[in-house]
């Protein structure tokens, strides 16, 4: 089975106080735009939109058929929010997008990015995949869906929330998706 390469850069803000964290891309065949949560089926975009702009579309092209790149990480540097994947190289055992069917060849060094970025007081992962791969790499208590648990990196006190999968396929309403996330984001004060 073929081996998959991420095929994105790590996109760290030099602030980020914020790092969030999935599994791995989707095919690229299922892209709308080249970068993360690229494809339509995704919510997280949405969320971001619910949450800061009270419009679900805000990060759509105005064809509505894609996000908009450029105004994503206008937000997301203005915000600190840094994303990457807890995986670096995959198998797909099906073709699909589905955490279920992905195998892990190499997780990514998240000790080394976190040193790449020194304010960061909190990570997010938005999978059971993505929680699961971290762990093995930081000593930190799995937190319940929607809660967060602390631990100290090289004497930094950092969290860790699980936040719902923003996948289409996972069966909670966006506005439920929304409501977790807004907790999470007016915790870490970057939501008034």
């Amino acid at each position: 089975m073929e081996i998959e390469k991420h095929p994105l850069e790590p996109f760290l803000p030099a602030k980020a106080k914020l790092l969030m964290l999935g599994s791995f891309p989707p095919q690229k065949k299922r892209w709308s735009m080249d970068f993360y949560y690229p494809n339509l089926n995704n919510d997280m975009w949405r969320i971001f939109g619910v949450l800061f702009f009270n419009d679900k579309d805000y990060f759509l092209n105005p064809t509505r058929k894609a996000f908009c790149r450029e105004r994503i990480i206008d937000f997301l540097n203005e915000k600190g929010i840094a994303l990457f994947d807890t995986a670096s190289s995959v198998r797909r055992l099906q073709d699909n997008a589905s955490d279920k069917f992905l195998e892990v060849v190499e997780a990514t060094d998240i000790p080394a990015m976190l040193r790449r970025l020194p304010e960061c007081k909190a990570i997010v992962t938005t999978g059971q995949k993505a929680t699961d791969t971290l762990r093995q790499q930081l000593d930190v208590e799995e937190p319940k869906v929607g809660d967060y648990s602390e631990f100290v990196f090289e004497k930094r006190a950092i969290r860790l929330y699980r936040m719902p999968s923003s996948s289409r396929a996972y069966p909670l309403a966006l506005d439920k998706k929304a409501a977790a996330y807004r907790i999470m984001y007016q915790d870490l004060q970057l939501l008034p």
